[in-house]
C-alpha cells in the first residue's frame, strides 16, 4: 500500500485559476479566497493529478463505513457512456430552497424537486471521480469555463455556498448525463436542519432512503448510529 501526502498550498495554487470564477457563485464568504479553492478540488482534480491516476474517490471525513469501500469501486463499471462523476442525490431540500426563484418562474419544473421524478441536487461527501473520463469529456471541461459559470447561475438565479457542491448541482440541473447517481446507501445523509426551518411538510420526502445503508454520513454535526 503506497500512500501519497499531497501539500495543500501547492494543490491551491495549481487550483486557483481554474475554479477562481466559480467561487463568488458557490462560496460562503463575499469575494473570492484564495483558501476557498480546496473546496472546489473535486470540480479539477483531472487537470491537477498525474495523468496516470485515472480514477479517484474522494470523501469527507464526517463518514462511516459499513461496507468495504472496495465495493464502491465497482460503481465506476456502471457509469453510462458519458458520465464522468458518480454521485448520490442530496436527502435535504437545500435545492428546492436555492432554486425558490426559478422555481417560482418554472412553476412545471423537475428542479429542486425530490426523488425519483425530481431533481433534488447532489450532495458530494461521496464522490467517485473518473479522471480519464473527465480529461476527454470536451463538454464537461467547457462547464468549467468562466463564461459557462456564469450562464448558468443567471438562467438559474443561483447563489450557493456549498462548493463544489453547488457547481455539480447546476451542472446536473442541465447535463444529468455527465453524473452517475449512486444510491442513497453509499451517501446516507442524517442532517435534518432543513425539517426544522420552513420544510417540514416535504422534508420526509427528500430524506427518505430505502436499503441497507453503506455509508452513513453525519453532515452538520449530526451523531451517526452506533453500531
Amino acid at each position: 500500500c503506497q500512500v501519497i501526502v499531497h501539500d495543500v498550498n501547492e494543490l491551491t495554487e495549481k487550483l486557483f485559476p481554474i475554479v477562481e470564477a466559480m467561487q463568488k457563485h458557490f462560496s460562503a464568504g463575499s469575494g473570492t479566497y484564495y483558501s476557498d479553492s480546496i473546496f472546489f478540488l473535486s470540480v479539477a482534480m483531472h487537470r491537477i493529478m498525474p495523468k496516470e491516476i485515472t480514477r479517484i474517490i474522494q470523501v469527507d471525513l464526517d463518514l462511516k463505513y459499513k461496507t468495504n469501500i472496495r465495493d464502491l469501486f465497482d460503481e465506476f463499471d456502471d457509469f453510462p457512456e458519458g458520465a464522468v462523476i458518480g454521485i448520490a442525490r442530496e436527502m435535504q431540500p437545500v435545492y428546492r430552497h436555492t432554486f425558490w426563484q426559478y422555481r417560482r418562474e418554472n412553476p412545471q419544473t423537475k428542479v429542486g424537486e425530490p426523488p425519483p421524478d425530481g431533481l433534488p441536487g447532489f450532495n458530494s461527501g461521496v464522490l467517485l471521480l473518473n479522471l480519464e473520463a473527465m480529461r476527454q469529456s470536451k463538454l464537461y471541461n467547457q462547464l468549467l469555463e468562466p463564461t459557462m459559470v456564469q450562464k448558468l447561475t443567471e438562467k438559474y438565479h443561483f447563489k450557493g455556498h456549498l462548493g463544489d457542491q453547488d457547481f455539480f448541482t447546476i451542472v446536473g440541473m442541465e447535463h444529468p448525463e455527465l453524473f452517475h447517481v449512486l444510491d442513497c446507501t453509499w451517501n446516507r445523509q442524517l442532517c435534518t436542519w432543513w425539517r426544522d426551518h420552513g420544510y417540514s411538510d416535504v422534508f420526509d420526502q427528500y430524506f427518505h432512503c430505502e436499503g441497507e445503508v453503506k455509508i452513513y454520513h453525519g453532515n452538520c454535526n449530526t451523531p451517526i448510529p452506533e453500531d
